[in-house]
């Protein structure tokens, strides 16, 4: 290389770190506030809405530290920007739908030549946003940035890395949620430790499954209307967003009432860029599980006051739908305790929850608001609109199945031990609830009754309307000892209850339903004792009267009872009903009508041998359930002209009640030789 071009290439590279410097003392020393009003316009017109950078517009070029190699030499901008605004379309209320008083940024330079915009962090001081949404789903936080397909991904991709901010204000007006919130985000006086919050076993084993978790660095206050419940809520987060690292944890702390419903949470969110996972301890509580449907579209039951504690876990970018689970958890629902698992999936065309929930001791009257038949007082504490007529026995609340076609459901339930009366042992109950598509299925549902088992299956078809409802019932080997466990005379006897029920009808209540059914039911008590003293145990005062009437104050052995009664329309016919005692033959005839509740029976007695009634007319009840009357009916019993107890009129219905009669011991079941005599077919089998 000659002399000559040594000097011109020397000259052409100090000429060119010349320009470089030059360059770049240029940028350093430009005032960029002169491009303010392009940017503006330029950024309005991209938007289709003002925007504003009213104060400073600074940039700073600065090497970062971090940086290896030749990369170290390359400075980055630093960018910063005061009094920033951003307009809300014509449609929406305010002028501004977010504002700034300043953002801080840098950028890296070099991964701009393959069309990403890679910003490590961000600052952003005292934001302000107003979002709103109308009721036909226009929204200001959607934006149409136009060209000729707005759905093709853009070449270039932004690449955030965490997101620092102050204290913020947040108002949220969105009519199609009917919600209206204001939501104040300022730091804390001195930071917290997440292990503060959730305890430290919790915060360790959160850091072996993730990495650990910030500390919390502000505290935030709600205040508002949400779906119409008001609400108030306060708690905690973080001062660093990590949305670039998915395994940094984002601490989250909250406690919030709406309506009736207290929820408190603590724990984490990772990968916040794309609402990855969330991991939590939550405690829940409130005046019914049914009031849980708007804050969270999860159908559930009507009722007592609840309280429950747990885990609750999500997956929220699962390829089948968001997949919630709450975990081991436990608490109390009424005075009856609660434990299990439930996991809600928020799939396509309905979200599912599924589990398996387990009560070791199960107080029967907290099962009453499943069907509405809770007391009117104990609905105004759950917050139920409906209430009970005073003069009306059947729940009239209405199922809400307008809830049940919003999810689908698989769960069972297990009922250890329920109680109601210490003297009516009700054992156990299993039952495994379907929803599908707004049909309800409990199939089985089963209880556990003085030795014997009741099982049936209820079928509630909620997409129809009125709603279809079917049961069928069985109950078998009700030991009578065991069922009146505070009847000494009762202790030695061998009987039994069985019995068979089928029913179908329409409507949206339990008294809807019955007071349109059609259906059956069948019923047969062997070996037993009644007085006055068990109906008085049972609490039965009308009982107590025509026990009275028929055999004083004596305790009457009873062969068999049977029962085969018949339902069209709501109105209950006495096909058969009969009372064999070692006294007497008690018939009952008669109507209930279950749609207005009203009573017209008659008891006929007939006495046996040598031991002769007094009581020479029938005995008649009459009037509402609710308030029935007793009497005796001033026609004598010889001059009533009814056959029924002409035993070959009751071939029929004596027949079809066979199937109930059980083995009895060593000797005869007096319930199958009744039947018998009331024209059994011959060789008919004896179950």
């Amino acid at each position: 290389m000659t002399r000559v071009t040594r000097i011109v290439g020397w000259g052409l590279a100090g000429l060119l770190l010349l320009l470089v410097a030059a360059l770049l003392l240029l940028l350093q020393l430009f005032d960029w506030n002169q491009l303010k009003p392009a940017l503006n316009a330029r950024v309005s017109a991209a938007l289709e809405r003002p925007f504003a950078i009213e104060g400073n517009l600074a940039v700073v070029w600065r090497r970062e530290p971090g940086e290896g190699n030749w990369r170290a030499w390359l400075p980055w901008p630093h960018f910063s920007a005061g009094q920033l605004s951003l307009g809300n379309p014509e449609w929406a209320k305010g002028e501004s739908f977010v504002s700034l008083e300043r953002v801080q940024f840098r950028l890296a330079p070099l991964p701009l030549l393959w069309k990403t915009v890679r910003i490590p962090h961000i600052e952003l001081h005292a934001p302000r946003a107003s979002l709103e949404r109308l009721a036909d789903g226009r929204s200001n936080w959607t934006f149409d940035l136009g060209g000729d397909d707005p759905q093709a991904p853009s070449p270039w991709t932004l690449d955030i890395g965490t997101v620092a901010f102050d204290k913020g204000r947040i108002r949220l007006d969105d009519q199609s949620l009917q919600t209206r919130l204001e939501l104040l985000v300022e730091p804390l006086g001195q930071p917290i430790p997440f292990s503060d919050i959730l305890g430290k076993g919790a915060a360790d084993q959160s850091a072996g499954q993730h990495a650990a978790a910030q500390d919390y660095a502000f505290a935030w206050q709600a205040k508002g209307r949400y779906k119409g419940l008001p609400l108030d809520g306060s708690g905690k987060v973080g001062g660093l967003l990590a949305l670039q690292d998915a395994r940094r944890p984002f601490p989250l702390q909250a406690d919030i009432r709406a309506g009736s419903t207290r929820i408190a949470l603590a724990g984490t969110l990772t990968d916040p860029q794309h609402l990855g996972a969330l991991d939590l301890r939550l405690r829940l509580s409130g005046s019914s599980l049914g009031h849980l449907y708007p804050l969270t579209g999860v159908t559930l039951p009507d009722t007592p006051a609840f309280a429950t504690e747990g885990r609750l876990s999500a997956q929220l970018q699962d390829e089948g739908g968001a997949r919630f689970r709450y975990e081991d958890f436990h608490g109390r629902i009424g005075a009856s305790d609660i434990q299990g698992n439930l996991t809600f999936v928020a799939r396509q065309p309905r979200p599912k929850l599924s589990g398996s929930l387990t009560s070791k001791q199960l107080r029967f009257a907290d099962l009453a608001p499943l069907i509405g038949a809770d007391s009117n007082a104990q609905k105004r504490a759950r917050g139920a609109t409906a209430r009970q007529p005073a003069d009306k026995v059947l729940p009239v609340e209405a199922f809400r199945t307008e809830r049940w076609r919003a999810m689908d459901a698989d769960v069972s339930f297990t009922g250890k031990r329920i109680v109601q009366r210490e003297e009516l042992p009700f054992t156990d109950l299993f039952t495994h609830v379907l929803l599908n598509d707004g049909e309800l299925i409990l199939e089985p549902l089963r209880f556990g009754v003085a030795g014997g088992r009741l099982d049936s299956t209820i079928r509630l078809d909620g997409r129809r309307t009125p709603m279809q409802g079917q049961a069928r019932l069985n109950a078998r080997s009700f030991k009578l000892k065991q069922l009146f466990p505070g009847v000494e005379v009762m202790q030695s006897s061998l009987g039994e209850l069985n019995g068979d029920a089928r029913l179908a009808g329409t409507g949206n209540s339990v008294a809807a339903l019955l007071g349109s059914a059609d259906g059956e039911l069948q019923l047969l008590i062997n070996d037993g004792r009644i007085s006055r003293n068990l109906m008085e145990i049972a609490g039965l005062n009308l009982g107590n009267y025509l026990i009275g009437k028929l055999f004083g104050d004596e305790e009457v052995a009873i062969n068999c009872a049977a029962a085969d009664l018949r339902i069209k329309r709501g109105l209950m016919n006495t096909q058969l009903f009969v009372v064999d005692t070692e006294n007497a033959l008690i018939e009952v005839d008669g109507t209930l009508n279950l749609s207005n509740e009203r009573l017209d029976l008659t008891v006929a007695p007939r006495s046996k041998g040598v031991r002769v009634l007094s009581l020479r007319s029938p005995l008649y009840v009459a009037g509402s359930l609710k308030d029935p009357d007793a009497g005796v009916k001033p026609v004598p019993l010889a001059l009533r002209g009814t056959g029924m107890l002409a035993l070959g009129a009751l071939v029929a219905p004596a027949a079809g009640l066979l199937a109930l009669v059980a083995p009895s011991g060593d000797r005869p079941n007096q319930c199958a030789v009744l039947l018998q005599r009331m024209g059994e077919p011959a060789r008919r089998s004896v179950q």
